[in-house]
């Protein structure tokens, strides 16, 4: 009883992910309609090809005049219906019809010499291949573009709901895994789309028209050539469900893989300054084994279903060759040339019947893929805009935090504890506190990379959760200690995502932030690549375009996360100097590992273990003997 219910379950869900695979093909219906009238079009054609056999070996074998033949071939076949009365298993009605189609064909191809009938049946499969070929290669177009388009399109959705998720997400998750979910699992849901609407039409048609070319020459040698169908069925049934186990396996196998060597390209650096390239070899190589004895055992599944089901169909035809043969030679109930058209017909009913014994184990596949993208597009993201959030183009007065608390979703202990604190525009705030105290965690609150977990943060009255995050962001320029920088020009990585910006405004922009002389020192100036993460550029140059890239924006508050901690002393320098210009008149966070950079700040706030418990002016809080500012600046300064 449970384990029936647990099968029902387990077909629910995958007929659930398979509908809405195929719901992306709504946009497609046109090219889908065009692929399945060149499939139709396709089978019978492909009939009508094999068909064509029975008068060619007619016309090349038979004595006479193709006269005579046809006569003779009218009377034999009128003798053969009236003996055999109604035991064909057809209705009359069809038979008739089949009759009647025969007869007109046999009165125009083989009317004249034999040699004219000849021509005319030659030029009839030349024709008839011809076609088939040409609606074959229109329906491999058009459903590819259906393919495709749906692929693309799930790609898209994931990709695009990957942006709607928190920090918080990319947290937990492995880049390298959704790295692999929506280039490699994307790529595997395409089979089902192939399975679906090829296999699953173009194959049944098939297995129709050549099973009633088939029953229209002898309906007892058609009923005997089915005894391996059930058997069949039941192997592709029991191979189709262990294909999708171990084909979600596989996937996440890959993205195992991915994310392995994410991480060492990422991290090569610092790979070859422990020499640890041996160590990393080792893991690789470990990944990739299990992938490969996964894939083989897939592959030995997989594969299993065609041979047998082949092997099966051949033993059948073994004794239809000899029960066949037995017709025409002993009894004589049966021509020659309608038998070997009938073993055209019937071993061309083996290819369709291998086909969709593979359609059911690649539809499995498909759908475990589709799990994987489905969970990424199926994750809710817990940052969004309310129903009545409100569009908002500027800042005028103050951000209040007013009892703000926070924790991570994975943890119940607290980052934040209870803060309050109130900022006016123009004002430049510093955070100060050691590692761990809070500092980063409070200004990601204020751009809702996260929200906080009680109270709330105001922007001139406004919980910012009421704001539209896209205006909310744009009131903000966030530089970081980690410079981040796309695989670009440098003029474009200072306009990122901007449009009509002059490239008069993007020098200003460069000159303000000391960045334009050492770009111009680049032989191709603006043009110059910085290439990935900036990879080519150093540290203090990096962090420069960042504040260049702010500076362009102009937003009102600005959030400096150390932006200077990682820096030499001359770029140190150059850098604060540019961060000094760009915190005129703006509202400013700091967050500072030199407290030498924030001497000059407004306020400062000295966060530990997640409770603010200074605040001041630097000479103020120098004042406080047991102060945690005056010891962190005595530690910072005892030389």
């Amino acid at each position: 009883m449970v384990l029936g219910i647990f099968q029902l379950f387990y077909i629910e869900r995958i007929v659930k992910t398979f509908l809405r695979v195929l719901a992306y093909i709504k946009p497609y219906w046109k090219h889908l309609t065009a692929s399945i009238v060149c499939t139709i079009l396709f089978s019978l054609l492909n009939g009508l090809s094999i068909y064509l056999t029975m008068p060619l070996l007619n016309t090349l074998f038979q004595q006479g005049n193709s006269t005579q033949i046809v006569a003779a071939s009218d009377t034999t076949q009128q003798s053969t219906d009236i003996s055999s009365g109604n035991s064909s298993i057809l209705p009359d009605w069809i038979m008739h019809i089949k009759d009647s189609v025969s007869h007109s064909f046999n009165n125009y191809v083989l009317h004249g010499s034999k040699l004219d009938a000849l021509t005319k049946i030659c030029f009839l499969i030349l024709i008839a291949f011809f076609a088939k070929n040409l609606f074959g290669y229109l329906q491999a177009y058009y459903l590819a573009f259906v393919e495709q388009g749906i692929v693309r399109d799930i790609r898209n959705a994931a990709y695009k709901h990957l942006h709607k998720l928190p920090m918080s997400y990319f947290k937990n998750e492995k880049t390298g895994n959704l790295i692999s979910r929506i280039s490699n699992d994307v790529n595997v849901v395409q089979a089902s789309v192939s399975a679906v609407f090829l296999n699953m039409i173009r194959e049944p048609l098939n297995i129709i028209v050549f099973l009633g070319i088939a029953v229209s020459i002898s309906w007892k040698l058609t009923l005997f050539s089915f005894g391996v169908l059930p058997i069949s069925l039941l192997i592709i049934s029991w191979i189709g469900l262990r294909l999708r186990k171990h084909s979600y396996l596989l996937q996440a196998k890959m993205s195992d893989i991915t994310t392995v060597l994410h991480e060492t390209i990422s991290g090569v650096k610092i790979v070859k300054a422990f020499s640890m390239e041996e160590y990393e070899n080792k893991k690789f190589t470990k990944e990739t084994h299990a992938f490969f004895k996964l894939f083989l055992k897939i592959v030995r599944i997989r594969n299993a279903a065609s041979p047998i089901t082949e092997f099966l169909s051949v033993l059948i035809g073994v004794f239809l060759i000899g029960y066949g043969g037995r017709l025409v030679l002993v009894e004589g109930s049966l021509k020659g040339a309608e038998f070997v058209t009938f073993l055209f017909a019937i071993f061309q009913l083996m290819t369709p019947v291998k086909e969709l014994s593979g359609v059911n184990n690649r539809i499995q596949e498909s759908n475990a893929a589709a799990d994987r993208v489905f969970e990424i597009i199926d994750t809710p993201p817990t940052i969004k805009n309310s129903e009545t959030a409100i569009a908002k183009n500027g800042f005028s007065g103050q951000i209040i935090f007013k009892d703000v608390s926070f924790h991570y979703d994975d943890s119940d202990e607290l980052v934040l504890n209870n803060v309050n604190f109130t900022v006016n525009k123009g004002e430049s705030i510093a955070l100060v506190g050691s590692s761990g105290s809070g500092k980063t965690t409070m200004v990601d609150l204020i751009p809702r990379f996260y929200d906080p977990t009680s109270g709330g943060i105001f922007l001139d009255n406004t919980n910012i959760k009421e704001i539209r995050i896209e205006n909310l962001r744009k009131l903000m320029g966030i530089v970081t200690q980690e410079t981040v920088l796309f695989n670009d020009t440098i003029k474009n990585n200072i306009a990122y995502g901007l449009e009509n910006y002059s490239e008069d405004m993007i020098i200003q922009a460069a000159k303000a932030a000391n960045a334009h002389d050492f770009i111009m020192d680049f032989p191709h100036g603006y043009d110059t690549i910085v290439g990935e993460r900036g990879a080519k550029i150093s540290g203090g140059q990096r962090q420069r375009l960042s504040i260049a890239r702010a500076l362009l924006v102009n937003p009102p508050i600005m959030i400096f996360d150390e932006a200077t901690s990682a820096l030499d002393n001359e770029s140190e320098v150059l850098v604060q100097e540019a961060i000094e210009r760009l915190m005129n008149d703006r509202t400013t966070f700091v967050i500072a590992h030199r407290l030498s950079t924030i001497r000059n700040s407004n306020k400062i706030l000295v966060l530990d273990k997640g409770k603010i418990v200074q605040c001041g002016k630097h000479e103020e809080l120098m004042e406080e003997q047991k102060g945690i500012y005056r010891k962190l600046y005595e530690l910072q300064f005892r030389d």
